[in-house]
């Protein structure tokens, strides 16, 4: 019995336990042409990625959760909707469930974002925009 209290303890504090992570040593894994995503951490409630970006992303939505978008490097123009954002380096974007949006980078170097998704992201409900 004590076993299996201490062995329920373990388990509710490993599913609790929280992470910190400094954003700025986060570097990309592997070489890459235009974007790189490296998950962070994942639960049912949400989903948080490092975020490099070359060139682009395409417009596109997801159909079924909200992304907020922080700038950690670079710069852009951001589109949310039918608006268009110049943004750098500290800018967050938060941006609604079933909205379009996409961003086109403007820096040298690549733009590094932090994205949190909720709920979790499981890559199911994005949709890209057709030309």
């Amino acid at each position: 019995k004590t076993t299996l209290t201490i062995a329920l303890l373990f388990l509710i504090n490993k599913a609790s336990a929280q992470t910190v992570n400094s954003v700025d040593d986060l570097q990309p894994t592997e070489a890459f042409d235009n974007i790189h995503v490296q998950k962070i951490d994942t639960d049912s409630l949400s989903t948080t990625f490092a975020i490099w970006v070359k060139l682009k992303v395409k417009m596109h939505k997801h159909v079924n959760h909200m992304e907020n978008v922080y700038i950690v490097e670079g710069n852009g123009a951001f589109t949310v909707s039918d608006s268009t954002y110049e943004v750098k380096k500290g800018d967050l974007i938060v941006i609604p469930k079933n909205t379009w949006h996409g961003v086109t980078i403007s820096s040298k170097n690549p733009m590094k974002v932090i994205s949190i998704q909720s709920p979790e992201f499981k890559g199911l409900d994005r949709v890209l925009k057709k030309d």
